[in-house]
Order: C-alpha cells, then sequence, then structure tokens
C-alpha cells in the first residue's frame, strides 16, 4: 500500500464500527467509511470530543450532527498547497487526503520533465475540487481541469487561488468528461499526462448516466488517443470494491500497450494514528514512460 506520512493538518486518529475519527487542521470529524468492517475499542479520547459527525439515514443519505458551531469552511497545508474544506450533505470535506501520495508522485514527475526544458500539459477529468490541478501547476504545468459539476469546479478555482496559482495556466472546464475528450480528440489536442479519478456512479450535466465498471475500459483507451507521442504519465484511481488494482492495471496497460513503458497498481490509504496501521481508500494505476 502507498499512503504519504508527510501530512501535517490532517491526522487519520482513529477507525472502528464503518467510522473514520479525523483531525482537520484544528477540527475533529467523524464520518462513516463502508471499509470499515471492525468493532475495535474506540479508545481514542476524541471519539467523544468531535466536533461533528455525520448520521446515516435509513431512508438514504445522512446529515450533520455538530457539537459546536464550526465555520462554513475553513483551511489545511499540504506542503505548500492550500485547500477549503467544508463539511457537505454528502459526508464529503472537499478533499481526499490519500490523493497527497500521487500529487507527490506527479510533482516530481512534472518538475523532472521541466528541469529538461519540456513544456507538460496535464489534463484531469473527473477533477472535483482540484487536489491534483493544484499540484500539477504548482509544479510548472499547464492545466486543463474538466468537472461534469459547476460548483465543483468553482471550489477548485478556490483552491488554486488560495495556493497563489491563479495566475497559473489552468482551464476550467464544466463539461461531460468523454464527451470533452471526444471533442479534444478531433480537435487534435494532445497532452502530457492524464488524470482519471471517476466516480463509482455518477451523472453528466445532460443527464449522461457514467458506470466505472461499464464505462471506464472505453474511456481509458479515449485518452490514450489524446496523449503526446511521448506521454509522461497516465494515472487512473478508483474508490470502487468491486475493481481490483490488478483490473485496473490490465485496463490501463492495454490501453498504453502502443506507448511501451510500464504500470504498475497499488492501493493507497492512511496511516492511523491510535493502531499504528493503514486504512485502504481505494487504488491507483500508474502507467510512466520508463
Amino acid at each position: 500500500m502507498r499512503y504519504t506520512k508527510d501530512w501535517k493538518d490532517y491526522e487519520l486518529l482513529d477507525c472502528s464500527e464503518g467510522e473514520r475519527l479525523e483531525r482537520w487542521g484544528k477540527v475533529i470529524l467523524i464520518r462513516p467509511d463502508p471499509q470499515i468492517i471492525w468493532n475495535t475499542p474506540k479508545e481514542h479520547p476524541m471519539w467523544k470530543h468531535a466536533d461533528a459527525r455525520y448520521v446515516r439515514s435509513s431512508q438514504g443519505g445522512g446529515h450533520w450532527e455538530y457539537r459546536r458551531e464550526l465555520p462554513e469552511f475553513w483551511k489545511i497545508n499540504y506542503k505548500d498547497l492550500t485547500f477549503k474544506i467544508s463539511p457537505t450533505g454528502f459526508k464529503h470535506t472537499g478533499l481526499f487526503p490519500e490523493q497527497a501520495v500521487n500529487w507527490d508522485m506527479m510533482i516530481e514527475k512534472i518538475k523532472a520533465a521541466k528541469a529538461e526544458g519540456k513544456e507538460v500539459r496535464v489534463l484531469n477529468l473527473f477533477a472535483y475540487t482540484g487536489g491534483a490541478t493544484v499540484a500539477a501547476a504548482s509544479a510548472g504545468a499547464s492545466v486543463c481541469h474538466v468537472d461534469a459539476a459547476k460548483g465543483m469546479v468553482h471550489w477548485a478555482r478556490e483552491n488554486a487561488e488560495l495556493s497563489s496559482l491563479n495566475e497559473k495556466p489552468v482551464r476550467w472546464i464544466v463539461d461531460d468528461c468523454k464527451k470533452f475528450v471526444e471533442r479534444e480528440i478531433r480537435r487534435g489536442s494532445k497532452y502530457d499526462a492524464v488524470i482519471l479519478d471517476p466516480p463509482s456512479y455518477g451523472r453528466g450535466p445532460g443527464g449522461e448516466v457514467w458506470k466505472l465498471e461499464e464505462h471506464v475500459y472505453e474511456l481509458v483507451s479515449l485518452v490514450a488517443e489524446v496523449l503526446t507521442e511521448e506521454p509522461l504519465f497516465v494515472l487512473l484511481n478508483s474508490y470502487t470494491t468491486g475493481l481490483s488494482a490488478s483490473t485496473m492495471s490490465y485496463v490501463l496497460g492495454s490501453a498504453m500497450k502502443k506507448f511501451g513503458g510500464k504500470v504498475s497498481a497499488e492501493e493507497i490509504g492512511l496511516p492511523v494514528t491510535q493502531s499504528g496501521m493503514a486504512l485502504p481508500c481505494g487504488s491507483s494505476a500508474i502507467w510512466t514512460k520508463e
């Protein structure tokens, strides 16, 4: 499993009985996580003193219960990057901290290419609130950020501003990702790196239905057509438990076969302070030219 130990403003304090106990800056939250199937003792003292807890409803969805009034949003940092955090109605906070290990990877590869005098164009699909966009832009890449949700794209622009990257070359696109890639193919647009962080299930702005298992191979195959002749990397993330790292590796390796290179795929996760172990939080398959 790959994970970073470099977070200062985020900490997974403990996890048990289907819940995470997390510190986001100075705010302590409890959020549900279906992967946490163990019922270990909740010995960490902050279980009893969390600022807010997300409670699922038997009818679907859920709501936040607050022990104290929280600001509408607050900021946390990862190294030189700054992000806006805000509890949403769907348990999320606007950031997936486990992705920091992938931000480090792409920053390293982009900086290495820039050091060789290369310009790097990155396409970030299903880009959400822009964690990867901010990371890539901070390393000197020009980025095309695409997400179907207008509100998420606005949030991503705020993150870029918080990280003092608002003057960097970033295109902010609200669109269905597959349709956007198809148009880029027709336009002859090319990218040196592509990041795909697709949801397990979702809908585009025109009501388009997305199911990861049914559509991921087609999308990755399309992505291969917008790559330059010597691409830098392709990153494919999955939070779907039924789609293993090995399956993602096969999908990505098949689509990228004509470029040579290699594919690696592993779970990514977060270190747990209380247990000293690591919580799995999905998988990432990475193709690189090496």
